[in-house]
This record gives C-alpha cells, structure tokens and sequence, in this order.
C-alpha cells in the first residue's frame, strides 16, 4: 500500500507524486483527473483556500475586519476548482455516440457555441464563440449537438492558449467522430489585453483547425466560412 494518506502531506503533492510515478506531464491545460482520488478533490479545495488565504494576507487585504473578503479565499478556491478550471479535475462528459445510419455525408455545422476559458499566462478570462464544421462518412460516430458544447466546455475549462485549445478540441472531437473532414474556428476576447496590459478589449483573436478534406478541399472551406453567421 502507499503512503497517499500519510498525514501532513498536501493532497497536492500526492496527486502530484502519482503523475510523476505515472510519467504523465500535469501542465496548465492537461486533464488530471484519472490520478485523483476519490475525495481528494475536497481536500484539495481546503488546501488552495488556505493558500489563497496566504495570498490575501501578503497583498495586505484584511480578510478579518473586511466583510467583502471574509469568504474570498473560499469563494476563489472554489470558483477555481468547481467552475472555471473544472476541465482538469474531472472526467471527460459521457458522449453517447450513435452509428451512421442515414449514411449521412453532407457538411453540418454546430455553433456559435458560447465558449469561456483562461489564459494560462496571466489567468485572465477568454470568452468567445467556436463554429464546428463536420463531413461525415458513413463510418462517422454521429453524436448529438449539445455533446459538441460539453466537450467544448470540458476542454475550455482549464488554463489555455486560444492556439492550443483549438487544436485539443479538434483532436477530441476527431477522436470520437471519425470524420472525412473537421473544421474548427473560435473568435475570442482576451481580459488580460482588456483589463491589463494595453487595455484594449476590441481586440479578438480568430484562428482555425482544419482537417481532412477541409485542408484538401478549398470549396468546401469556402463554403462551410460563408456559412459561417458574421462574426462580430
């Protein structure tokens, strides 16, 4: 047996221990959930609310006589932990996925879908839209359209770059489909251009995957962007 509940050691540094005996990196955008514990994730709470308790403290913010603050450190850990962050610490959402019955092969498009994230530099909010583009073949998985929002929400719920998210969700989503081709494109706003740096929130970034015959075909690139709703 291990010693994963010796007392005094950081649920952190356990879990930490496991993907490092596991050889399996833990960066910003990864998902870690398969090395935690059942109840960890609790622990876990009690233990980045203490740190950011620690944070507070160094910032000079009186979290004793301030009634705003009082719950910060819990509230911050939680947001964290259970929302915005939640794509790392849980399993991937149950896709149900159905054989191409129909036969289906013409292009289907899914979105705008609302995506939220945060950038892995500063942890500001990105907060934009992805358009999914999907031709199927007839040995396609086809999966209903509120699964492609939740596997968008799962992978967009972790720390990221606009340019590496993309691509994660491409990836997933042609792991699960199998398509002849895929088409992704996300425009989003980045907080920490609009609330530091040059203050600037007009700015958005756009940027794309494409695969298959997408990446072949520049008619039916063509097509499935003029398809696409203006974008803002």
């Amino acid at each position: 047996m291990t010693h994963d509940y010796e007392e005094g050691i950081p649920v952190s540094v356990k879990i930490r221990e496991r993907l490092k005996a596991a050889q399996k990196r833990f960066h910003a955008n990864d998902n870690i959930a398969n090395f935690i514990q059942p109840g960890e994730l609790e622990k876990l709470l009690d233990e980045v609310e203490s740190k950011m308790q620690t944070v507070l403290d160094s910032m000079v913010i009186d979290t004793t006589y301030d009634h705003n603050t009082q719950e910060t450190a819990r509230r911050v850990a939680k947001m964290y932990l259970t929302e915005v962050f939640r794509g790392r610490y849980v399993d991937m959402p149950n896709i149900t996925e159905f054989p191409n019955v129909g036969h289906l092969n013409e292009l289907m498009i899914v979105g705008p879908i609302t995506v939220r994230s945060a950038c892995s530099h500063h942890l500001c909010p990105v907060i934009g839209k992805l358009w999914i583009g999907v031709l199927p073949n007839q040995d396609t998985n086809v999966i209903g359209l509120s699964k492609y929002a939740r596997l968008a929400e799962w992978v967009m719920g972790r720390p990221q770059i606009q340019e590496e998210a993309v691509v994660q969700l491409a990836d997933l989503i042609e792991q699960k489909t199998r398509p002849d081709g895929l088409a992704v494109v996300m425009e989003a706003s980045h907080y920490c251009m609009g609330w530091r740096g040059v203050k600037d929130m007009d700015s958005k970034m756009l940027n794309s995957v494409m695969r298959g015959v997408f990446l072949k075909n520049s008619d039916l690139r063509r097509e499935f962007l003029a398809l696409i709703p203006q974008r803002s």
